[in-house]
């Protein structure tokens, strides 16, 4: 896995950027502990992991 961009992750989920921002809101301590932060453009690669994951992208 390697870095993304939020809005390449959201063109590939086939939602917007907003709608991926809500969809992390019930997921923002476990975000917030890998060192998210919902103004971040530049996903790291962990943070693309676990969010591929959870959202089955």
């Amino acid at each position: 896995m390697k870095s993304m961009l939020k809005s390449e992750l959201a063109r590939e989920a086939g939602v917007s950027r907003r709608t991926l921002n809500n969809w992390c809101r019930p997921y923002m301590k476990e975000l917030t502990a890998m060192g998210y932060r919902p103004t971040m453009k530049l996903l790291p690669p962990k943070i693309v992991q676990f969010m591929k994951d959870t959202f089955c992208i």
